[in-house]
């Protein structure tokens, strides 16, 4: 059984409890940019909290810990010499 305690949510302390979890796929965002650079981005997280708090449609709320992970393949010609 998961430990239940406070986390702020919305400048209000509400009960909840971390969910273990395996990361089923995480999927890069590709940009490719007008000067030839192709960005790519990803959120990876790291814990995932349900809160004892629900949206209007009843489902439980969740607030994730994620870190944006970001990788740019920029042209020879726009790189510092």
């Amino acid at each position: 059984m998961a430990v239940k305690k406070k986390y702020n949510y919305g400048g209000r302390e509400v009960m909840g409890e971390e969910i273990p979890f395996e990361a089923e796929k995480e999927n890069w965002n590709v940009y490719l940019l007008e000067d030839g650079t192709t960005l790519k981005m990803k959120a990876v997280v790291g814990s995932i909290v349900r809160l004892d708090e629900y949206s209007p449609t009843g489902e439980p709320i969740y607030l994730l810990n994620a870190s944006n992970v970001v990788n740019a393949n920029v042209p020879d010609q726009l790189k510092k010499k």
